[in-house]
């Protein structure tokens, strides 16, 4: 055949020849070729009819078998790709009904195992698109290919292979989110259940003979059982995924009890020497295994059908012998001795993991019931009077059939005496690989369901938490037991320890833990003697458990010094392990509620030093990053206090930064942690900022590559520093500055941070950044966000121009407002906002079915007007002068602009909520009576009537006249007794400096009042041009006021 070259799908037709070619040069050991074919066959699977012909080559079975399991794999992803109706380049409707038609009989003939399961797939993900719907007969063909199959004598494939796709296609649909699709397969499941019951009775029954010796077909014997066990994989999941109600099913109710006698019989089978072939007992392990899945997945989907399902509860007790004789055989049973592990028997290794396997099952199943005895799963739909009275007869079942005090007592017993005593593989993993096993032992989340010691810990906390009453005294005298110098039995001690840490919640009102620390754990801590390392890293934990439930301040420094003298490195029997659990575990311990700063400060240096030297000595990254999440907390519970001990934290991280390489989880927790410690240190972290500025840069420069692992948490630090940055180093942190714009443009979850830096930039040196070279870049950029975004947004946009204006009067007073205001007005943004505020105004004056939607939406508006406002109130007339440039599209002068402007500011206070927001439009429209112009003074009732209300307003609840509950009377009054952050106190004397702060609004309305009288030529003249225009009223409430 030739090969293929690399052509665009027109340069190069698609056809079956064409198409085996390129898959054979797919095939080949020519990395160029493989390639080019690969390339070539990505241009054609968007072709008509490329898989169909795929199928083509792959049900041919005289073509090489590398070719055909090429093809097939072709079409499986293909299938996955643009199978499904809302795929971009959908197959066509004609060329799935060709393919369709041939996924069963190619399957079920195909000899080769590995192509009939890739074909499998392809079936059980065409179901998943098509049935019922499109393809409804596929089930049935199944049910009938599995009819036929079973009761012939010729097609030694026809069963195994019908099985084989019957098993993916009920996971595929038991798997599904789907409602649809699940009632599809729950519509056909009693029929599949009842043949495939029939077929596994009558093959069980055939290899049973054979091993019993009554039969002679061992080849088909070995196919039966090979049936069997894919059978019983297919029923553990119709039964528990392919009913409702699973113990109203008569042929769910049939099987169950065939499972319990086969799970019984084959048992002794697997656990006990036989005679068996390997291949035989291998077999026989993975049905008891099934059957096991089955009991277990019916207790956690089903538990009140697992329970009323014909001999359940003794079931579960079958599986409690299981644990019994796993700790009977295993080394749970060794004891330490002088630092050696010694076993009491020999177990058998190839016993082993298998009884490891059923004893962790049994364990699950135990928390199963435990669980629907005291915490059923809540339902989220309407149980009916008969679902209630099951669950409820079934409850009482597990509580008083099942929980008895005795079993209650055997199970606590075996779990603390037992089950959590450390194996020989434990100890071996211990001293060859201490940090993965460390990190294993310590894991969190759903690690505990996949090995035996930890589900025992999470069971014998079910059964604490649940009898306590019945527990605690049996605890308390396993506790009595190994609490003094005559027991050495330490893996023993360990466990008990173990127990009463777990239950820490449970005892703390039974056990007086402190006596205990002083009187035990102080004495076994300085203990040198072999295996005493294991006793020390158990104290840890469970110190770690009991300081946030009960320990008195008095004993919290001696916890403290504990910790310490686990942290040191140079006594020998702080190994690694000791130490990492022990740094691990004073996490919680720092991280209480009652945590005193002062007392821990003797301490902490040798503690974070120790810390911080064993993050340089571990080699994993969930190691090195849960002991930084240590010294995290640390800085976090010790504040502005942390500040002497800063240099033994930093000082490793460049060195750690540059060995993480691309270990980026890492990178974010040193970040994470440099931005805690700048919030701590307030004023002070300006010693650090020569290291972290570059890490900053290096993460939110344009281009760079960490930017999408690192950026969030180096926004967050740089916000940190500039919150922290005194005025006098303003300087280190400038360079950043113009990294910031750029990130506008990234959007989503980082703009707001942005948005918090830009600000912070501004408060700090604000005659820097209202400079050339980055006000040219800022203005810009926010003006093109201005009104993009949605209203929160919009406003925190609108706060940083209202920033911008504040800080430029307190630089430059009213020559820099007006120049601002020019700057505003030439990148657009003050264009954005007259055109929202003239959008707003045309809107309000239509009416009825035609009546035209507002631009902005009004809580934009009060931003709007804001902005309006604070230009208004610096220099009325330079924002007249600005105004008439921006509005020049309108094609109107500076008094029709001012008109509508001020008509709809009047029309729009009513709905500015906030009092500082009120009095500020109060102040702006106020000062605009200097222009002396008539859109104004011919606006004197509206004024007076917004004089009258934010004046009361803001002597609500004073008795004297005159005064403004808003006005700062001595900022100093606001500065806290702590030490607080630099931007705190820039942003109080910036708040302190603002007129809605400074100014008293009676005094400020007089004043402008007064003027204008005067500049219309006297009382006498204003009252016959102005005043006398408005309501008389009006003009009475306003004269109550007292202001002239």
């Amino acid at each position: 055949m030739d090969t293929a070259v690399e052509l665009p799908a027109a340069a190069n037709p698609l056809s079956l020849q064409t198409l085996f070619s390129t898959l054979a040069a797919a095939a080949s050991s020519d990395q160029q070729q493989v390639q080019s074919a690969t390339q070539q066959l990505d241009n054609w699977e968007t072709e008509p009819r490329y898989h169909h012909l795929l199928q083509d080559l792959f049900i041919d079975q005289s073509l090489p078998l590398d070719i055909r399991y090429l093809a097939v794999i072709q079409l499986k992803n293909g299938i996955d790709k643009y199978w499904r109706k809302t795929a971009t380049r959908v197959i066509r409707k004609e060329e799935k009904s060709g393919i369709r038609s041939r996924l069963l009989p190619s399957g079920i003939n195909e000899a080769e195992r590995r192509l009939a399961l890739q074909n499998a797939l392809i079936i059980s993900k065409v179901v998943r698109f098509e049935y019922p719907n499109e393809w409804p007969d596929v089930i049935p063909s199944i049910i009938s290919h599995l009819r036929s199959a079973a009761d012939a004598d010729h097609n030694h494939l026809g069963l195994p292979r019908t099985l084989l796709i019957l098993l993916y296609v009920v996971k595929e649909l038991s798997t599904a989110r789907l409602q649809r699709s699940r009632s599809s397969l729950q519509s056909v499941t009693p029929e599949i259940v009842s043949v495939l019951c029939a077929i596994y009775i009558r093959r069980f029954q055939q290899w049973r003979n054979f091993l019993q010796g009554s039969g002679e077909d061992e080849g088909g014997a070995v196919d039966a059982i090979e049936q069997t066990l894919m059978i019983l994989k297919i029923l553990r999941r119709l039964l528990v995924a392919g009913y409702e109600f699973p113990q109203r099913s008569t042929e769910v109710r049939e099987f169950w009890a065939v499972s319990k006698t086969h799970f019984g019989d084959f048992l002794p089978l697997v656990m006990n020497e036989t005679s068996l072939a390997p291949e035989i007992r291998q077999h026989i392990e993975k049905h008891v295994l099934q059957l096991s899945k089955l009991h277990l997945e019916m207790a956690r989907v089903h538990p009140g059908a697992f329970v009323l399902l014909p001999d359940s509860l003794e079931i579960v007790r079958g599986y409690w012998a299981v644990v019994v004789q796993y700790v009977e055989r295993d080394g749970s049973s060794k004891r330490l001795h002088a630092g050696k592990i010694i076993s009491e028997g020999d177990a058998d290794e190839h016993e082993k993991p298998m009884l490891e396997k059923l004893g962790l099952k049994s364990l699950l199943l135990l928390r199963a019931c435990v669980r629907l005895a005291f915490n059923p799963a809540p339902s989220f739909r309407l149980r009916k009077p008969e679902e209630k009275e099951e669950l409820k007869k079934a409850t009482s079942m597990v509580k008083t059939e099942l929980l008895t005090e005795s079993f209650v007592r055997q199970m606590m017993e075996i779990i603390v005496t037992r089950l959590l005593i450390f194996g020989e593989n434990d100890l071996r993993e211990w001293s060859e690989e201490p940090e993965e096993w460390e990190r294993r032992e310590e894991s969190e989340g759903d690690g505990w369901e996949f090995s035996i010691r930890p589900c025992a810990e999470k069971l014998f906390l079910d059964l604490m938490i649940h009898f306590k009453a019945l527990l605690v005294e049996p605890m308390l005298a396993v506790l009595k037991t190994v609490a003094t110098n005559d027991c050495q039995d330490l893996l023993f001690k360990d466990a008990v320890y173990s127990a009463v840490g777990l239950s820490a919640a449970v005892l703390h009102q039974e056990i007086d833990f402190d006596g205990f620390l002083c009187s035990r754990l102080v004495a076994e801590v300085q203990e040198t003697k072999p295996g005493y390392n294991i006793l020390r890293r158990r104290i840890a934990i469970m110190l770690g458990q009991w300081v946030p439930v009960r320990i008195s301040v008095d004993n919290r420094p001696l916890v403290y010094q504990i910790f310490q003298h686990f942290l040191n490195k140079d006594d020998p029997m702080n190994d690694q392990i000791v130490r990492v659990t022990a740094a691990k575990q004073f996490r919680p311990v720092a991280d209480e509620m009652e945590f005193i700063p002062k007392a821990f400060i003797p301490f902490t240096p040798q503690i974070l030093s120790s810390i911080m030297a064993l993050i340089q000595e571990v080699e994993l990254t969930d190691t090195k990053m849960a002991l930084l999440n240590t010294v995290s907390v640390i800085v976090d519970r010790l504040e502005h206090l942390i500040a002497p001990f800063a240099e033994l934290i930093v000082s490793p991280l460049p060195q750690l930064w540059k060995q993480s390489g691309q270990e980026h989880l890492l990178k974010q927790a040193i970040l994470s942690i440099l931005t805690k410690l700048m919030n701590a240190m307030k004023d002070g972290s300006q010693r650090y900022h020569a290291l972290v500025v570059p890490l900053i840069k290096h993460a939110v420069e344009p281009g760079s590559d960490t930017q999408v692992y690192l950026l969030e948490d180096a926004l967050d630090l740089w916000a940190a520093i500039l919150i922290q940055t005194p005025d006098s180093a303003a300087g280190d942190v400038l360079p950043l500055a113009p990294y910031l714009f750029h990130l506008y443009e990234l959007g989503s979850e980082h703009l707001r941070k942005a948005f918090e830096i830009t600000e912070s930039y501004i408060i700090l040196a604000p005659s820097q950044m209202l400079d050339t070279q980055i006000r040219s870049q800022m203005l810009p950029a926010l003006a093109s966000l201005l009104g993009t975004l949605k209203s929160e947004a919009n406003g925190v946009i609108s706060h940083i121009v209202d920033t911008i204006i504040r800080e430029a009067d307190m630089v430059g007073g009213v020559q820099a407002v007006t120049f601002i205001a020019t700057q505003l007005a030439e990148c657009g943004l003050l264009f954005k906002v007259v055109d929202g505020l003239r959008g707003n105004w045309e809107a309000n004056q239509t009416t009825g079915p035609k009546k035209k939607a507002s631009s902005v939406a009004g809580v934009i508006e009060t931003d709007y007007f804001g902005i309006i406002s604070r230009l208004a109130l610096a220099d009325p007339h330079g924002l007249c002068t600005v105004l008439q440039t921006v509005t020049a599209v309108y094609g109107e002068d500076v008094g029709q602009t001012m008109g509508w402007l001020v008509d709809e500011w009047f029309s729009h206070f009513g709905n500015i909520g906030h009092p500082t927001h009120r009095k500020l439009s109060c102040l702006g429209l106020t000062n605009m009576l200097r222009t002396a112009a008539p859109w104004i003074l011919g606006r004197l009732q509206d004024l007076m009537t917004v004089w009258t209300d934010v004046i009361t307003e803001v002597q609500e609840g004073s008795d004297t006249t005159g005064t403004d509950n808003l006005v700062f009377q001595d900022p100093q009054d606001l500065a806290p007794t702590e030490p607080e952050p630099p931007e705190d106190k820039r942003r109080r004397m910036l708040s302190f400096a603002d007129p809605v702060r400074r100014v008293n609004t009676t005094d400020f309305v007089r004043n402008q009042l007064q003027q204008s009288i005067a500049a219309c030529g006297g009382q006498e003249r204003f009252r016959n041009d102005w005043l006398a225009n408005v309501d008389r009223d009006v003009v009475s409430n306003f004269g109550k006021l007292e202001v002239l």
